[in-house]
């Protein structure tokens, strides 16, 4: 699989212990929000405008995230529709204590250019 890393990351942020479910470990909801601000930002750059995402797809839960972590969400747009994208995001976490760096979660995500009506318009050929 490919390693998003080589790019910047669309998000870093500090996993807080206001973000863990009832186990302790970093909620899958937040860790899911952080990757759809991800591709959402990713999409917005590529479509020139406002976004919207409509789908998630094999999203897929490798590792637990900590409190302490850094995590940064990796996104790139891999396919191009008329009015569509798909990104595949990943989500590294930098482990608070050891530094190590593991990927935690990866997902393809599809966004939709919409105009000021909310309504799909097409994807601006890139420059």
């Amino acid at each position: 699989m490919t390693d998003l890393r080589g790019s910047e990351p669309a998000v870093r942020t500090l996993a807080m212990p206001a973000d863990t479910n009832p186990s302790g470990d970093i909620f899958g909801g937040w860790i899911l929000a952080q990757m759809d601000i991800a591709a959402g930002t990713v999409a917005f750059a590529r479509a020139k405008g406002r976004v919207a995402t409509v789908a998630v797809e094999a999203m897929t839960f490798h590792q637990p995230v900590f409190v302490g972590d850094v995590v940064s969400c990796y996104a790139q747009v891999i396919r191009v529709g008329r009015t569509s994208m798909t990104l595949l995001v990943q989500t590294w976490a930098r482990r608070g204590r050891t530094s190590e760096e593991i990927k935690v979660t990866e997902g393809r995500f599809t966004c939709v250019a919409i105009d000021d009506n909310r309504k799909p318009r097409p994807v601006p050929a890139e420059d």
